[in-house]
């Protein structure tokens, strides 16, 4: 399983949400780069990166912070936040993403969705976060009434190669990750899932690695590593 450690952006700054609430954010006063560096020393091969300003503005603002890591590091990136046309999603390749994550969008707009599927292949991720089970956008602030489940089950139909898939209940809280969720989603779908949210321990990553769904492909894991919940090298043997 693959383990991708997670670099959430504020004004150029490392931060933790809990729960989507941008009102309840830790700012642990890390230089991004030295972070990505870091996590590049402890064996990462990918690195999950999300503009949370670009999330809520709806474009991305932190590019600079993206170039900066691109350049410091040969690490793999994996940029999401405020990604809603085609535009921005090449200014971020263009800064060094290896792929990007549209959530919003793709939720929004099915013609949307298959055109960018069809034009970047395995370099557009379908990022579906949801709120009990609901799909959530606009940097999680509001909820519709379709499943995610079913949000990826068409997203693969018009296209999608891979997925996100983040419990905003779990994200932040150290709570363990929505383990039937995970396999609800991988059902759903014949392509890869990645997990999201609520990562506390070793034991959550064996949890995960033990899922009866192979479509699991790997989990993302942030605020568990700031914590010192575990070393990222600890993630990686496990």
């Amino acid at each position: 399983m693959l383990i991708l450690p997670a670099i959430d952006l504020i004004d150029g700054r490392t931060v933790r949400l809990s729960q989507g609430d941008y009102d309840r954010k830790t700012d642990y006063g890390l230089d991004p780069v030295e972070v990505a560096r870091g996590f590049e020393a402890e064996g990462a091969e990918w690195l999950h990166v999300v503009d949370l300003d670009g999330a809520k503005a709806g474009s991305p603002q932190n590019l600079a912070v993206l170039r900066a890591i691109a350049q410091a590091t040969d690490l793999r990136i994996e940029f999401g936040g405020g990604l809603r046309d085609t535009a921005a999603i090449e200014a971020a390749l263009n800064a060094g993403a290896a792929r990007v994550v549209l959530g919003s969008r793709l939720a929004q707009d099915l013609e949307f969705a298959e055109e960018v599927f069809s034009r970047y292949g395995e370099r557009v991720v379908a990022g579906i976060d949801t709120r009990n089970g609901l799909v959530a956008v606009h940097g999680w602030l509001d909820t519709g009434e379709m499943r995610g489940t079913e949000l990826a089950r068409r997203l693969q139909a018009l296209g999608c190669r891979r997925v996100i898939t983040t419990d905003i209940a779990k994200d932040g809280s150290l709570e363990g990750p929505d383990l039937q969720g995970l396999i609800d989603m991988a059902d759903a779908v014949s392509i890869p899932v990645i997990a999201s949210g609520g990562v506390s321990n070793l034991a959550d990553l064996k949890a995960l690695k033990a899922l009866p769904a192979p479509g699991v492909e790997g989990v993302i894991t942030g605020k568990a590593l700031y914590e010192g919940r575990f070393t990222l090298a600890e993630a990686l043997a496990v």
